[in-house]
């Protein structure tokens, strides 16, 4: 299956055909927090790598939703002390404390389309069961969903993907 924006992965199943390896999926409630979102003063929010990447740490934070700046920060460092054990979103863990990091980040308000693995109707058994993986999108697309996103301080701007109101993105505008 393809959309003009992403593409759904697929797999072969016994019989040759082609299925879908993934649906889109709504996070909420429970199952968000079965699936690595963590609450803090009622924000969903989530760590999310550079796109290709597989660093221990997250580049970005994501929320379920619209939010306030200033609820994000919070939010993300109370991600790191919750996920990571690290009480500072400033750095990694591990990184030197008089290594110069970039400004605090901006949060935008943007769109996405959540993808987990497996499908539903085509259960594989396979090492990516129960993760998910989100795509950048405009409102209008099927099942996208409003997310407040920002890189992690200590994460490269260009590194996270992260839509940019100031580059002409559309579907993104800075958040107060």
């Amino acid at each position: 299956m393809t959309s003009a924006l992403y593409e759904i992965e697929t797999s072969e199943a016994d019989d040759g055909t082609m299925v879908p390896a993934e649906g889109i999926w709504t996070p909420a409630g429970e199952e968000a927090v079965d699936r690595g979102f963590v609450v803090y003063r009622e924000l969903y929010i989530g760590g999310i790598s550079a796109p290709h990447d597989d660093n221990l740490y997250p580049q970005a934070f994501i929320t379920l939703g619209h939010h306030r700046w200033t609820g994000v920060i919070e939010a993300a460092a109370a991600y790191m002390d919750r996920v990571h054990k690290w009480r500072t979103l400033h750095l990694y863990p591990g990184d030197d404390p008089v290594a110069r990091i970039p400004e605090i980040p901006r949060a935008v308000h943007t769109f996405g389309v959540f993808l987990r693995h497996p499908h539903p109707d085509h259960p594989c058994g396979c090492e990516w069961d129960d993760s998910w993986r989100m795509v950048w999108t405009p409102p209008t697309e099927p099942g996208a969903v409003p997310i407040t996103a920002m890189r992690h301080p200590a994460a490269h701007p260009a590194a996270t993907g992260i839509p940019d109101p100031d580059r002409g993105v559309a579907s993104a505008t800075w958040a107060a």
